[in-house]
């Protein structure tokens, strides 16, 4: 996959996300979409949000998909970084789209700046 910027990345994630979209809706009553689907969509739409908030001040890991680092402050370069969103790749995806918020979500968040992510959720609405 070639890198995206800008317009060309915001349009192609927003196609990855809407094709998993059923199953992110309805976790619960929808087949959960082929691996390779939803890891597009985790990782486009993080290096959305890493594009909307750059920095190093939080990182926000979907694991087993990616893990990118944003928010303007202070640089974090070894080890575990102070400010870290992780969650599941639905729960990420759902905060995407405004199906949940970050403070009731199943994110977990640790460090005084993790939450500020919330600012720039959702990223799209379906």
């Amino acid at each position: 996959m070639k890198h995206l910027h800008g317009p060309e990345l915001s349009a192609e994630a927003r196609r990855a996300v809407a094709q998993v979209a059923p199953w992110v809706k309805e976790p619960e009553g929808e087949p959960r979409p082929p691996r390779a689907e939803v890891a597009a969509a985790v990782r486009l739409s993080l290096a959305v949000l890493e594009e909307l908030a750059p920095g190093h001040a939080v990182e926000v890991r979907v694991p087993p998909f990616a893990a990118v680092q944003c928010v303007a402050g202070l640089e974090h370069r070894r080890g575990t970084p102070p400010n870290v969103v992780q969650c599941a790749p639905i729960t990420w995806l759902r905060l995407v789209v405004g199906l949940e918020d970050l403070a009731s979500s199943g994110a977990d968040t640790s460090g005084t700046r993790a939450s500020t992510i919330a600012g720039h959720l959702p990223l799209f609405r379906i």
